[in-house]
């Protein structure tokens, strides 16, 4: 007991030094941020962050795993976030959806979320600056890419200027316990994709309804003891829902990809990802000539996908995610041949490579 108490004061004292220090790299905080204001410049600074993660890690002798300093240092962050200014971050709602999940890994507890009924309503809201930033998924591992997110880049001017990846698992929630007397389950379009083979399996009796989001599944199944949802854990605990079964995806590796968007683009950091769009000239062979650019400077392409241009019959959009950022010289060449080639090119934003789960 003697030594446990030693060591009880050792941990307070350790605990006392800190505090001092992190109200120290506040005040620093605070200074950087006025800094900031007379520059006109941007609160969240991606390609910073990726650096002082980086930093961090190169140092970290453990035992501390790495991703547990992430996520002491995601919160120091946030913290500074909320000091300079009282920054606000729109995400796909309501809460507990997957997106605000994924905008709380990001930017932690101390900046304002504010919820969105829509992905377009996303958009509009950091459009007309009543949020800093919005939060909006693009694509899963599973079902692809999000077409009404890729759609809204055709018109908007906002950048992407970080990306974040959400390990996803889906669990079944009710009120009732006897899975034979659940006759209806609430869940998002995407979530029955990712959990049809488990759902064919197990539920195929019960009728399957399409809801907004996770969270209003889960609010609805919350209210009728003969239904059932598909949300993720923490909705068990909000709605008073069992959780009958867990991770009843059908892949075992279900990963979902979100964007950060923004009226701002973050700086280079040597390890960048940039996506563009762009469409191609109805002739013979157009899309081979689009791509050879890519090919002749070595640039690769890690995701690409079509949507109809929705402006006139089988015109089609191209949005293209690819290695390095715009600013690069080789990336730059590519993108000046490919303006050649191309009848429209847009640069949706280049933004620091995100850590896949």
């Amino acid at each position: 007991m003697a030594n446990l108490k030693r060591q009880r004061k050792t941990i307070d004292g350790i605990d006392s030094q800190i505090l001092g220090l992190l109200n120290r790299r506040a005040k620093v905080t605070l200074d950087i941020g006025k800094l900031k204001k007379r520059l006109n410049a941007s609160i969240y600074v991606p390609d910073r962050e990726m650096e002082v993660y980086k930093k961090l890690i190169a140092k970290n002798k453990g035992p501390l795993s790495n991703e547990s300093l992430k996520a002491i240092f995601r919160e120091v962050m946030s913290s500074a976030l909320g000091l300079e200014k009282a920054l606000k971050v729109a995400y796909l709602g309501p809460e507990l959806t997957f997106t605000h999940i994924a905008s709380m890994k990001k930017f932690g507890s101390s900046v304002a979320y504010t919820s969105s009924r829509t992905i377009s309503d996303v958009f509009s809201e950091v459009e007309k600056g009543l949020a800093d930033y919005g939060v909006v998924p693009i694509e899963n591992s599973i079902e692809g890419a999000v077409n009404h997110t890729l759609d809204m880049f055709i018109d908007s001017d906002l950048k992407i200027c970080s990306e974040i990846f959400l390990e996803i698992s889906h669990n079944l929630l009710s009120k009732q316990t006897d899975r034979a007397k659940i006759k209806k389950v609430y869940s998002n379009p995407q979530v029955f994709g990712q959990c049809r083979l488990w759902l064919e399996s197990n539920m195929s009796r019960a009728e399957l309804i399409e809801v907004s989001s996770t969270a209003k599944a889960a609010e609805i199944a919350s209210k009728d003891k003969s239904a059932a949802c598909i949300a993720n854990i923490l909705a068990a605990d909000r709605y008073d829902l069992k959780v009958l079964y867990r991770s009843i995806e059908d892949s075992t590796h279900n990963v979902t990809r979100f964007l950060v968007i923004g009226r701002t683009e973050a700086k280079p950091t040597k390890k960048d990802k940039t996506s563009i769009m762009f469409s191609v000239r109805d002739k013979i062979g157009a899309l081979h000539d689009i791509l050879t650019p890519f090919k002749r400077y070595a640039i690769n392409l890690t995701k690409i996908e079509s949507r109809p241009s929705k402006v006139r019959p089988w015109e089609y959009y191209f949005f293209v995610d690819l290695e390095g950022h715009h600013l690069d010289p080789k990336v730059g060449k590519t993108l000046v041949e490919l303006r050649h080639e191309a009848s429209f090119v847009k640069i949706l934003g280049s933004y620091p490579v995100g850590n896949e789960v």
